[in-house]
């Protein structure tokens, strides 16, 4: 999740745990630890790949910010011993644990049990949600005004969880709707992705991969009856054969399970997570190798700009989540992706 809902998530349990001892002083103490994980975007990895794959990686693993709890716990009892210590370890850990845990829950992938297995991705909530974010920051608001308002920190917490809740059920909901109509399509079974669209839990994207094909479905809880509406794009799997040999493009299946689209730009051969943005304006595409004479010559990764939204997304969006715009082809709310069509 983004900085401000991690650092509101972990002011909010500092303050459930401590605040009655500690005062207002302990919120920033929470909202600190809540963001600590995420400073491993400092790290230079050498490459592009390396920097997009190895970020949620041993700063989220779970084998780390344990026995990093009980260290920060440590020193924190030795700073302001009016805290016991079995306090601060609940608070020190609550807050390191759930910061990985949350992450998972979104689509980027979160490294939980690094440096064994695949990264972790729900994809249940987007990266930015207001609905699970403001419970939270209302909490904090509550106790900054009047602490130590233990009641108001434990609603939000509970609001905020139950919202996740939410999400998890919505997307079986949505797993459930479109399967009928991939079946129908000619996927028998392909890998799905269901994920919410951006800022909401009542709009979701299904994208689902089986060989050449890529098909993408927008649904949502609003929507009337009419059928789903498809919309195919490319894969180039040529273009995946001639890089699989190497070690970034396996990276970077590794890290998407296989959720990418290749392309070729003059010489260059390009990989996109299809997971991430929406088509057209994908956030995350790279320059895994150059063709020269027939030949694939490796090159250090290199990330390509993000194309720019349409202006009028916002307002797109806004009118299909509430079912005022029955059809919304995602390649509109970009600039057109080469061989896309709604």
């Amino acid at each position: 999740m983004d900085s401000v809902t991690q650092a509101a998530l972990g002011a909010s349990l500092a303050g459930a745990v401590a605040g009655k001892t500690l005062g207002r002083s302990v919120l920033l103490t929470g909202a600190v630890l809540g963001t600590l994980p995420d400073l491993d975007v400092v790290i230079d990895y050498g490459n592009a790949v390396a920097n997009f794959t190895q970020h949620r990686g041993f700063s989220h693993s779970l084998f780390i910010l344990a026995p990093l709890a009980v260290l920060l716990a440590w020193l924190l009892w030795r700073w302001k011993p009016q805290l016991s210590f079995n306090r601060w370890l609940a608070l020190t850990g609550l807050i390191l644990i759930t910061h990985p845990l949350l992450d998972s829950l979104t689509t980027y992938g979160t490294q939980l049990f690094w440096p064994f297995g695949r990264p972790i991705a729900v994809s249940s909530i987007f990266i930015i949600d207001p609905l699970y974010t403001l419970p939270l920051l209302a909490g904090c608001i509550a106790f900054l005004a009047r602490p130590p308002a233990k009641t108001a920190l434990v609603t939000g917490l509970a609001l905020s969880t139950l919202y996740l809740g939410w999400s998890l059920a919505a997307q079986q909901v949505i797993s459930q709707r479109v399967h009928p109509a991939l079946a129908e399509a000619g996927m028998k079974a392909p890998a799905l992705l269901v994920q919410p669209m951006p800022f909401t839990t009542l709009l979701w994207r299904a994208t689902a991969i089986e060989g050449d094909q890529r098909i993408e479905i927008v649904t949502g809880f609003l929507d009337g009856n009419g059928p789903l509406n498809l919309e195919r794009f490319p894969r180039r799997l040529d273009l995946a054969e001639s890089v699989a040999h190497l070690p970034q493009a396996q990276r970077l299946e590794w890290f998407t399970r296989g959720f990418l689209a290749y392309r070729q730009s003059d010489n260059q051969i390009l990989a996109t997570d299809i997971r991430l943005g929406l088509p057209g304006a994908h956030p995350f595409t790279f320059v895994l190798a150059r063709e020269q004479q027939g030949q694939i010559e490796p090159v250090a990764s290199t990330r390509m700009p993000r194309p720019p939204m349409n202006t009028d997304a916002l307002a797109l969006l806004w009118a299909r989540t509430t079912g005022e715009t029955p059809v919304l082809c995602l390649a509109s709310l970009s600039a057109p992706a080469p061989g896309t069509h709604c």
